[in-house]
């Protein structure tokens, strides 16, 4: 009974977390055809507050929402399949919350577009557009060995000719928590057009993460591609040696780099994630990915932002940083978690049998490391990957 009052409290008193301005941040909004275009000053959040064990209803802010929002990357023509993620997204958790959802797209979404998608959810969408500097070749690499590399790589493994995912992944790595939709917020959560959502989520993940500290939250653990990140580690181990300062004394760095200095290509799926964007808007984050851009692999190679992420996080980030949310069931083509504990999958209508999570290599290989101090880690960094 507490908890259904709880929810319906929540409905009474929702919030918009996204202010029609921006308040303290600096910049103003300028509002085309319903698109945001100007880059705002981002101000670093408050770190998330301590968990108050046996507490969870107590804070100031406990009938509130947090400065959260769920986002997605998209295209117009992929109408068909955001609507049927918002809606999957709004039965299992969000018709209780109403959290905003930001859409993300380098064009204009058209009216029919903007349209659909406000008829499939009560909740407040934003649509933006990304600054142009943004999406684009980077400025460290050429044009000509851009080229070769796709004609090369075209048949070596998926989107291996594709220009418009190297441009995808480089800007999920460095720019999306850059953009003004997102610059009030402290937590977003990814999500992406024909996704599957299988359990009910009956709490706020977002507060959840607050209150235990957590700054990133995933679902599935595949490993990458080998030939789409062969320099990827080497560039990383050259970043770590070059600045020291920028580690932590302890962090989870073991999880993709064995005691031999093999990159084990372990990373948490990006499609799903939620994260404490102080994360990425720290200097450390924006160091690394400064570091990688200039190295060329997101073009010359096929670097996503999975293992890019997963990397930073195992680097700069402790294990009790990190969250693996096993009661959120969750479906991207290629791989699916379905939990299978009782408790968990009373609140989920998938097939346990097609779970990767529970037998494969990175799942068990996040349970069963721990944290290293940061002497070790540059012990590791120093080792050349013998692949």
């Amino acid at each position: 009974m507490a908890l259904a009052f709880f929810y319906q409290v929540l409905l009474l008193v929702r919030q918009n977390p996204i202010p029609s301005s921006l308040g303290d941040t600096a910049g103003t909004w300028s509002i085309a055809n319903g698109q945001n275009h100007l880059m705002p000053i981002i101000n670093d959040p408050a770190k998330p507050q301590k968990y108050l064990a046996g507490n969870t209803t107590s804070t100031s802010d406990s009938n509130s929402l947090l400065r959260a929002a769920i986002v997605a990357l998209v295209r117009n023509s992929e109408l068909d399949g955001i609507r049927a993620t918002i809606r999957q997204v709004e039965d299992r958790f969000n018709r209780e919350f109403g959290y905003p959802y930001i859409l993300l797209n380098d064009e204009v979404f058209t009216k029919e577009f903007r349209d659909s998608v406000r008829a499939v959810t009560k909740a407040k969408v934003y649509f933006g557009q990304l600054p142009k500097k943004h999406w684009g070749l980077s400025p460290f690499v050429t044009e000509k060995k851009v080229k070769a590399a796709l004609e090369r790589n075209k048949d070596r493994y998926l989107y291996g000719g594709s220009y418009s995912y190297r441009l995808m992944c480089r800007y999920q790595s460095g720019f999306i928590h850059k953009h003004p939709l997102l610059a009030n917020l402290d937590y977003y959560w990814r999500m992406e057009p024909g996704v599957k959502y299988y359990c009910n989520l009956p709490y706020d993940p977002f507060r959840f993460m607050r209150d235990n500290n957590i700054v990133y939250g995933y679902t599935i653990t595949p490993t990458e591609i080998k030939k789409t990140v062969e320099t990827l580690w080497d560039a990383t181990r050259k970043w770590m040696l070059e600045n020291p300062e920028l580690l932590p004394e302890r962090s989870f760095i073991q999880w993709v780099v064995n005691e031999k200095s093999e990159y084990t290509r372990c990373h948490f799926w990006s499609n799903f994630e939620i994260v404490d964007l102080s994360f990425y808007r720290s200097a450390a984050y924006e160091s690394y990915f400064q570091h990688l851009d200039r190295a060329g692999g997101f073009f010359y190679e096929r670097w996503g932002d999975a293992p890019v992420h997963s990397i930073a996080a195992s680097m700069l980030l402790r294990k009790e940083q990190i969250h693996w949310f096993e009661d959120i069931g969750y479906h991207h083509p290629g791989y699916t978690h379905c939990p299978n504990k009782p408790e968990m999958h009373r609140n989920c209508i998938c097939n346990k049998n097609s779970d990767v999570m529970y037998t494969g290599k990175c799942g068990l290989r996040f349970a069963n490391v721990s944290d290293i101090g940061k002497d070790q880690a540059l012990e590791l960094a120093h080792l050349p990957d013998h692949k």
